[in-house]
C-alpha cells in the first residue's frame, strides 16, 4: 500500500531510474558484443565499410583501453540506479519500501539490464558490436573516466601487490573455452582448430601420471640379456629404446638404464651378439609422476632425450613416458607402421561396448558423454577399483550416469577390460 502519493521529485527520480536502466542495457549489449568479436571478423567488417567498423576494429585491437572504463561506467550506473530505487521506494512505501525497492531492483535489473540485452548480443553479436562501437570508443576517450579507472587499478595493485587489471580483466579458463566453442559453432574457426586449442589449454594442467604407460604395459629388458635377444624384443614390439631393469639386494626392482637399439645393432654387426647389454646401457632419466607434461617436454627439448622412467612418491617404478606420449596429448593419437589399430573401445550388439580398462577417464567421458571424476583417478579400471574399494571379481559392476560398468577381465589385482552397458529404464 502506498504510504504517500508520488511528488514531482519522485517522478523525476523514476525517470532517472529508467534512463539509467536504458544506459545499462546499452552497456550490456556493448560488453557482450565486443567480447565476442574477433580481430579477423572486425577487420572484415571494417573493410566492408560497415558503419562503426573502424571504431570496432580499434576497440578489438586494444581491449585494455575500453574494458576498464566500461566496467567502471556500469558499476557507477548500477550503484546510482540502486540508490535511487531505494530512495523512491522508501518515500512511497515507507518502512516496507526498502524490501520492495530491493526486490524491484533485483528483478528489473536482472531481466532488463542483464538477461535481455546480453541474450540479444549473443544472437546478433555483429550488430551489437557495430551499433555500440562508436559510443564505447567515445566513452574510452573520456579522460575523467579513463583517469578514474586507472586510479582504481592502481589502488588494486597496491592491495593485491600485483599488476591488477592493467591489461583488462582476466578471463577464466572455462569462459575462454566457451568463447572457443561459440566460435566453432559460428564457423569462425574450424572444429579441428577448436579441438587443438582445447588440447593446448588442458595440456597445461596435465601431469605425467595421466599420460604415462603404466609399469605392467611397457616392454623392458633384464640385466644380463644378450644383445641379439634384446634386438629380437625391440623388433617384435617396434621400439627404438628399451628400459633395462635389475633387482637390488632386497629383491626390489630398479632401473639400470636405457638400451638404445642403434647401439645394440652396432655391437651385433661387430660380432658381439652373444654379449650382454650391460655395458651398452645409457643412464635413464627418472622423473616423478606429478611432473607437468609441459615442463617435461621443455626438458626433453633442452636436454635431448625422448624417454623417461616415471617413479611414484615412494621411489618405485610406476611407468614410462616418451616424447610421443607427450605429443599425442596435444594432437591426438599418432599411429606409425608398428602400432596396432586402436581397440580401446570395441562395439558389441545392443549398444554394449568392451573398453580397455587403461583408457583415460577423459577419453571415456568424451566417448560416452558422461562426467566421471578424473581428479582422483586416471583410468577407467582405476576408477572402478576406487569405487568398489576391493579387487573385483569378473562380472562385478557399478552403475554411473545411466551406464553399467562391469569387470570383464582381471589379471592378478588389475582390471584389464570393462564391459559398458546402457541401463534401460522402464517407462
Amino acid at each position: 500500500m502506498i504510504a504517500q502519493a508520488p511528488t514531482t521529485v519522485d517522478w523525476w527520480i523514476i525517470v532517472g531510474i529508467l534512463v539509467l536502466l536504458l544506459v545499462l542495457m546499452v552497456f550490456s549489449v556493448a560488453e557482450m558484443g565486443l567480447s565476442r568479436m574477433t580481430k579477423p571478423k572486425a577487420q572484415a567488417l571494417a573493410d566492408s565499410g560497415a558503419k562503426g567498423g573502424a571504431s570496432l576494429l580499434t576497440l578489438v585491437r586494444n581491449p585494455e583501453k575500453w574494458v576498464n572504463p566500461l566496467l567502471l561506467s556500469v558499476n557507477i550506473c548500477q550503484t546510482v540506479q540502486a540508490t535511487l530505487t531505494g530512495v523512491v521506494a522508501g518515500r512511497l512505501f515507507g518502512a516496507a519500501g526498502v524490501v520492495i525497492g530491493v526486490l524491484l531492483n533485483v528483478i528489473v535489473f536482472f531481466v532488463f539490464a542483464e538477461a535481455v540485452p546480453k541474450t540479444y548480443a549473443v544472437i546478433h553479436s555483429d550488430r551489437a558490436a557495430l551499433s555500440t562501437a562508436r559510443l564505447i570508443s567515445g566513452l574510452a576517450k573520456f579522460w575523467p573516466l579513463r583517469m578514474a579507472s586507472q586510479a582504481l587499478i592502481g589502488l588494486t595493485n597496491i592491495v593485491v601487490k600485483g599488476k591488477g587489471l592493467e591489461q583488462g580483466p582476466f578471463v577464466r579458463e572455462q569462459e575462454f573455452l566457451g568463447i572457443i566453442e561459440a566460435a566453432a559453432e559460428e564457423e569462425i574457426i574450424e572444429h579441428e582448430e577448436r579441438e587443438l586449442i582445447e588440447s593446448i589449454i588442458e595440456f597445461g594442467d596435465t601431469v605425467v601420471r595421466e599420460i604415462m604407460q603404466p609399469r605392467p604395459d611397457f616392454v623392458l629388458l633384464d640385466m644380463g640379456t644378450t644383445v641379439d635377444a634384446a634386438l629380437d624384443e625391440a623388433f617384435e614390439h617396434g621400439v627404438s629404446r628399451l628400459p633395462v631393469m635389475h633387482e637390488d639386494e632386497d629383491g626390489n626392482e630398479d632401473v639400470l638404464g636405457v638400451a638404445y637399439i642403434k647401439d645394440l645393432m652396432i655391437r651385433s654387426r661387430a660380432g658381439g651378439g652373444a654379449e650382454t647389454i650391460d655395458s651398452l646401457v645409457r643412464p635413464a632419466i627418472v622423473i616423478p609422476e606429478s611432473k607437468p607434461v609441459a615442463k617435461l617436454m621443455r626438458e626433453m627439448q633442452k636436454e635431448h632425450f625422448h624417454m623417461a622412467i616415471v617413479a611414484d612418491e615412494y621411489g618405485s617404478i610406476a611407468g614410462l613416458v616418451t616424447l610421443e606420449d607427450c605429443l599425442e596429448e596435444l594432437v591426438g593419437e599418432i599411429v606409425d607402421e608398428h602400432d596396432e589399430e586402436d581397440d580401446s573401445i570395441r562395439q558389441l550388439p545392443n549398444g554394449v561396448s568392451l573398453v580397455d580398462a587403461g583408457m583415460s577417464i577423459s577419453d571415456f567421458n568424451d566417448a560416452f558423454k558422461i562426467a566421471l571424476n578424473d581428479e582422483e583417478f586416471d583410468t577407467v579400471g582405476g576408477y572402478m577399483f576406487g569405487v568398489l574399494e576391493h579387487v573385483p571379481a569378473v562380472g562385478e559392476s557399478i552403475e554411473v550416469e545411466g551406464w553399467k560398468l562391469a569387470a570383464e577381465e582381471i589379471e592378478g589385482r588389475r582390471i584389464t577390460s570393462v564391459r559398458v552397458t546402457p541401463i534401460v529404464t522402464a517407462d
